[in-house]
């Protein structure tokens, strides 16, 4: 039977949402399969959090009605059944995982000791083991461990047991030394602190104008998912309004207050000004039209909500909106993940709550810690060759936050920093370069000159051919400046991987660049190749595919044992397809004595033990296989594709190999997921390459 843990609060807004997301992160990469269950919930699959958890989770994660038990109506009506159909739901989910983390109650509007037992019974009828979460509020030790007290007698009452406890949202000062005392009065249940991260109870600007009833009146509608990190009230004139702008505020404005409007707008894109996240229109007023065309004619993208309530009732309103954790939260999804992550990591309390993890299961979720962690090992500088593109500065924002990589990015300065106002990116943490500065045009122009004297390039032509930002990237890469580059999110293959073949050029010994895809199933990862770049490889080629994906598999810790896929196994089938492939096997075994391969093999006897035991049952490979080269790419293409599709399986890459230095590219349909995980993928490489 499954484990489960159950999350629950003592009490209202105590962050519990940013702690779930942090635990089911820290125990997939441990437990195996972790699925969230909810056990009451206002709509049966309507429920924010579980649908940023199922995020996480992968394309084959159950889904948001599955992962429920009943609504608060129910619960209500009935108790009794309702909290058999609890049971029998939560069974349900946990016949699906390794280890069920469950979340309680919201705290509706029942008073919060009714509610915290009623999850201490849910609990206890579960079978679950209780975390508990308490938010430090303006309690002092003594205050927060009398409460956790409190709660552990309660949970004790209705037979639930509880093994850790979490102090949420201390703050910096009080961090060291808040949890002795705590951890003392409440012995031997082990404590930990969160530290105060306003980004998290931070509302957004959407929740903002839903509490003052407000409508968009300009400005980009998505942005409306940004946080807003402080009110401003601009009762004053424009100079000292300009004072008190902070970092990420929403301004509250007198709709007829037109010069305080226009000065706000310019400080907003100027860059000597905090970046303000919406401006309030209070009071009903109409703008007047010359106003009115001319924030038409400043194409302006920052929301603009107006309201009809004054400034005082429109201020109130604002006040009781909270912040929410949705799947649009991207901020705050990754601050949780990582920063409450690390916090949770190591601790006593998470020894008490974490398993064992289970032999030979990778999760993909697994999969992505590793990279990650390796990533961050490796210390690797990256260069992202388009500087201006939000999907690229998001990920680099997150990149640095997570500690993944260290960046420069390629473009003009003033158009990254334009880019940068809606994302955030700490530009101070990167470096910067502009691709037509002079001193780096000549200096590259003179590099790739050199390299290609052969085809005729002198100095002037190749100062036009150094701008590009992708040449400009492959050259920081051969120079040393950067120890890989990742490009594509705008451009095609063709500019990304032509520039790394003429100046970094192939490894020693490699005679072809190929790619591979890591197929991250829902209990191991697999190394697909060639899927991307070769279309009919001949035995030497294929050869040196399957040597180079067995390396990459080695990088991202898989054993390599190597499959080389044809339509028969062994020496029954003939043809030159399957010759090519018989000839390619042999020629690995001479090149790479030390690799574990077999080939001709089809995918059933490399990939399942009982095919495996019927037609190759001595070889070290069949039925193990972790690394699968495809004969062709129409082959390799479909079959990777039809996997990730019916199979549900996360595909990561392609990842180039072969090169002198790490260079890969990026689908132009990539998400900023995908684009972290190839930086933290080139890191790697990178990492692999200096060693």
């Amino acid at each position: 039977m499954s484990e489960s843990i159950y999350l629950a609060a003592t009490e209202r807004a105590s962050g519990k949402s940013a702690v779930a997301l942090a635990l089911l992160e820290r125990l997939g990469r441990s437990s195996g399969r972790v699925l969230p269950f909810r056990p009451i919930v206002d709509t049966i699959g309507d429920d924010e959090l579980l649908d940023v958890l199922r995020e996480r989770l992968g394309p084959d994660a159950p889904t948001t009605a599955e992962l429920c038990g009943v609504t608060y109506a129910e619960m209500h009506d009935v108790p009794e059944q309702a909290m058999s159909t609890i049971v029998d739901r939560f069974h349900a989910v946990a016949d699906r995982a390794d280890l069920v983390l469950v979340i309680g109650s919201d705290f509706g509007d029942s008073s919060a000791p009714t509610e915290f037992t009623l999850n201490a019974e849910v609990a206890a009828h579960l079978g679950s083991r209780m975390v508990l979460v308490l938010p430090a509020g303006n309690r002092g030790a003594g205050g927060v461990a009398s409460a956790l007290e409190a709660a552990l007698h309660a949970a004790a009452d209705h037979h639930a047991t509880v093994v850790g406890a979490v102090v949420n949202q201390v703050t910096a000062a009080d961090l060291e030394s808040f949890i002795a005392p705590v951890a003392e009065q409440i012995a031997p249940v082990p404590v930990v602190a969160l530290p105060d991260m306003p980004l998290l109870r931070a509302p957004t600007v959407q929740d903002l104008a839903e509490a003052c009833d407000g409508d968009l009146a300009h400005g980009h509608e998505e942005l409306l998912d940004r946080e807003a990190l402080g009110i401003v009230v601009a009762a004053m004139t424009l100079p000292h309004v300009l004072d008190r702008l902070i970092e990420g505020a929403v301004l509250v404005v007198p709709a007829d207050r037109e010069e305080i409007v226009i000065g706000a707008l310019l400080a907003h894109r100027s860059h000597t000004f905090p970046s303000l996240s919406g401006i309030i229109l209070n009071g009903g007023f109409p703008m007047s039209p010359q106003i009115e065309r001319l924030i038409d004619g400043i194409d302006v993208s920052l929301p603009l909500i107006t309201c009809a309530t004054g400034t005082m009732q429109t201020v109130s309103n604002l006040s009781r909106a909270a912040g929410r954790i949705t799947t649009r939260s991207t901020r705050k999804i990754e601050a949780a993940v990582d920063t409450l992550g690390r916090a949770l990591a190591e601790t006593p309390l998470m020894a008490a709550v974490e398993l064992s993890a289970h032999p030979g299961v990778v999760t993909p979720l697994m999969f992505e810690h590793d990279l990650v962690e390796s990533a961050r090992r490796a210390d690797a500088h990256i260069v992202l060759p388009e500087g201006a593109e939000p999907r690229i500065l998001e990920a680099a924002r997150q990149v640095r936050e997570r500690r993944i990589a260290r960046l420069t990015l390629l473009g003009e300065r003033g158009a990254i920093e334009d880019a940068n106002r809606t994302i955030g990116l700490d530009l101070d943490d990167v470096q910067i370069i502009d691709p037509h500065d002079e001193g780096w045009r000549d200096r590259f122009a003179a590099d790739y000159a050199k390299i290609r004297t052969h085809k005729g390039m002198t100095v002037d032509l190749a100062r036009d051919v150094v701008v590009d930002p992708s040449y400009f990237g492959t050259l920081m890469v051969h120079a040393g400046l950067a120890d890989g580059m990742v490009s594509g999110s705008i451009t095609t293959t063709a500019a990304t991987v032509r520039p790394a073949l003429e100046i970094v050029r192939t490894a020693p010994g490699v005679s072809i660049v190929s790619s591979v895809f890591l197929m991250c199933l829902a209990d191991r990862v697999l190394v697909y190749g060639d899927c991307a770049i070769n279309p009919d490889p001949d035995a030497g080629q294929l050869a040196d595919i399957a040597i180079s994906s067995a390396q990459t598999a080695s990088q991202f810790g898989i054993e390599p044992r190597v499959a080389m896929l044809s339509y028969s196994t062994g020496a029954s089938g003939t043809g030159a397809d399957v010759d090519k492939v018989r000839a390619a096997t042999a020629l690995i075994r001479e090149r790479a004595p030390e690799l574990l391969v077999e080939g001709p093999i089809q995918y059933d006897a490399a990939v399942d033990p009982h095919v495996a035991a019927t037609k190759l049952k001595d070889s070290p490979v069949a039925g193990r296989a972790t690394v699968l080269v495809f004969p062709d790419l129409n082959t390799g293409n479909n079959t990777y594709k039809a996997v990730q599709r019916s199979a549900h399986a996360v595909a990561i890459g392609p990842v180039l190999q072969g090169l002198g230095r790490p260079v890969n590219d990026l689908s132009r349909g990539a998400l900023v997921r995908d684009i972290v995980n190839t930086i933290a993928i080139t890191a790697v490489q990178a990492g692999g390459a200096q060693s």
